[in-house]
């Protein structure tokens, strides 16, 4: 497969492929198999790290390992995974259906620094968009595919020398995913999934009756799936609390996912491990999943050079010694922020064509559409340049505005000795065992 975003090209190396052909099957129970541990529908779900030098899965072993369902990791916030996603969407998709395994989808989210609510819900609005682009691209929902879902189990919002040093607060994580389900639902008339561990739904999350209006696909290791009293919910001590908690210290879970220590080369995945999963209820349940085709309109496909609109809202520039920070935000023609893209700062040639230095810079998304550009080693004076808006998925049309920095001389910067190198730390294999 080749995959065109802007001007780079991803292309997956040819493999063939053989499905052979399955038994015709009559009726739901006899095609969904309960074969899983506990007498459920078994399921896994997958990403590029199942590609190790983009080798194939070979979904015919998967299916004849009593796999009946995966969720393929479909869409990202960050435009670099995103790309890799869809290069590894297109290998697997028609490849596990042509197997006849059901297909599901999962959108990765960093959430955005910042509180200011009505920010959060345009934010949670665009990464949304980014999902259903995605799956316009796909043809839309058919009677093979499982809804998709939100993966949300990262509430970092600032990191720091590989540190995070901030946290989206609670209510701020809650209302970001209320709305991006609300706005995924509102689309295609299915209701997607949020995928989580327990810790976080207690954790990071506020207790809400809207999310529990959304199926839960849940991560829980540890507990044996085949062992009929065993429930994902529980702690060691105690229940946990969230918006799927029950009265009994279960929870409403929809799919469980048990083990991220499935044996890949027992499902035909090239990887070492893969995660596995179970479905909780019976065929006819598993298929209402399925229920219900949304075609996607001219107007839900990804657009191409769609304009923008640049504005430079604040400037932070002093002395050599500190960081000049800029303030960013890019809109769509709607008003509505952009949904992919980033920002940097292009100095403007040297008069007599001297040497230009190489400026420090790191753009931080703030939200969608706003980011923070700081940049460094500016020397002192006037620097001409100007901020651009690069989007090297073409979705967005490039844009720019003039900038002009001053600054003063400060205290020479004392460069900090390189530690001695540490021991290299040994791999810890969690699946031993």
């Amino acid at each position: 497969a080749k995959v065109i975003i802007g001007g780079k090209t991803l292309t997956t190396k040819t493999k063939r492929i053989v499905i052979e052909q399955n038994p015709a099957i009559s009726t739901p129970d006899e095609l969904i198999s309960l074969s899983g541990p506990g007498g459920r529908i078994h399921g896994t779900d997958i990403s590029r790290w199942q590609h190790p030098q983009d080798k194939p899965i070979d979904f015919v072993k998967m299916y004849n390992a009593g796999i009946r369902f995966v969720m393929i990791k479909a869409s990202d916030t960050r435009d670099d995974a995103d790309a890799l996603s869809l290069k590894y969407l297109l290998m697997d998709r028609d490849a596990a259906q042509a197997a006849g395994i059901y297909t599901g989808y999962y959108h990765y989210t960093i959430l955005p620094n910042t509180t200011n609510k009505d920010s959060v819900i345009l934010d949670a609005k665009a990464q949304a968009q980014k999902a259903l682009w995605r799956l316009s691209s796909l043809g839309g929902y058919t009677e093979r595919d499982l809804p998709y879902a939100l993966d949300l189990e990262y509430n970092c919002v600032q990191v720091t020398n590989g540190s995070c040093v901030k946290y989206a607060p609670k209510s701020v994580v809650t209302l970001w995913a209320e709305t991006w389900l609300e706005t995924m639902y509102e689309k295609t008339g299915r209701k997607p999934f949020l995928y989580s561990y327990p810790t976080f739904l207690e954790q990071a999350m506020v207790r809400s009756e809207k999310l529990r209006q959304y199926p839960l696909w849940k991560a829980q290791y540890g507990i044996n799936p085949a062992d009929p009293i065993a429930e994902p919910g529980r702690k060691e001590f105690g229940c946990f609390v969230h918006s799927w908690s029950t009265a009994n210290c279960s929870s409403l879970w929809q799919i469980w996912q048990y083990s991220s220590c499935g044996i890949g080369e027992k499902y035909g995945v090239p990887s070492p491990r893969v995660d596995l999963n179970v479905f909780r209820g019976d065929s006819a349940s598993f298929l209402q999943l399925t229920r219900g085709i949304w075609t996607p309109a001219v107007g839900d496909y990804l657009p191409v050079k769609e304009p923008t609109t640049l504005l430079i809202t604040s400037v932070n520039a002093s002395s050599t010694d500190k960081p000049v920070k800029i303030k960013v935000e890019v809109k769509r023609p709607s008003g509505e922020p952009v949904v992919t893209g980033t920002v940097a700062f292009r100095r403007s040639p040297v008069e007599g064509g001297g040497p230009v230095v190489k400026v420090e810079q790191s753009p931080v998304r703030d939200r969608a559409g706003i980011w923070t550009l700081t940049l460094r080693n500016l020397p002192a004076g006037l620097t001409q340049g100007y901020v651009a808006f690069v989007d090297q998925t073409g979705t967005h049309l490039e844009n720019r505005q003039d900038l002009l920095i001053n600054l003063i001389q400060g205290p020479e910067v004392v460069v900090t000795p390189t530690p001695k190198p540490s021991k290299p730390v040994v791999p810890f294999d969690s699946c031993k065992n």
